[in-house]
């Protein structure tokens, strides 16, 4: 069965366009089909402000893989892509985070979804509205476009203007 998952791109290291397009062609290789792709904004450092801001994007997939195996999947494409975890919310060449899966509620060893701070994050409901604005979220029972109105994060969130979208 076929499973509807949103995923969350970020880099703030080196080419960062060019690591969510490897990031975006590599989930469509190994986790699912891409039906959506936002457009990319760019944020400030969230947590930890001492570092280059961020490119982010979302993307709605359809996967047969099930929370575990696509998180397993999502990291081993981190790898991939150089992604060392040295330093918590440090700089990344690529983080990838499953923010929706299906309307499930769901906790793992390596996985909880919906993420835990969906609600608290811009740079996470900025993209997430413009692909599903009227996704209800399983936990708060309020659509995304409400969360992204209620949301307090100060940080400026720019939507980019690029043509490769």
């Amino acid at each position: 069965m076929k499973h509807q998952a949103y995923i969350l791109l970020g880099s703030n290291q080196g080419n960062r366009e060019g690591f969510l397009e490897q990031a975006a062609g590599l989930v469509a290789a190994q986790a699912g089909s891409i039906t959506k792709r936002s457009s990319i904004y760019e944020t400030a450092a969230w947590g930890k402000e001492d570092q280059p801001p961020f490119l982010n994007q979302v993307l709605l997939i359809e996967t047969l893989l099930n929370p575990d195996n696509l998180m397993q999947t999502l990291l081993n494409i981190e790898s991939q892509l150089g992604r060392v975890r040295i330093e918590k919310m440090g700089q990344r060449t690529i983080d990838l985070d499953i923010l929706l899966y299906d309307d499930q509620i769901y906790t793992s060893s390596i996985v909880t979804i919906p993420h835990p701070a969906l609600q608290d994050r811009k740079f996470v409901l900025m993209p997430l509205a413009e692909i599903a604005s009227a996704l209800i979220h399983p936990v708060f029972q309020q659509s995304v476009r409400s969360l992204l109105e209620q949301c307090t994060d100060p940080l400026p969130v720019q939507k980019q203007e690029s043509e490769k979208h």
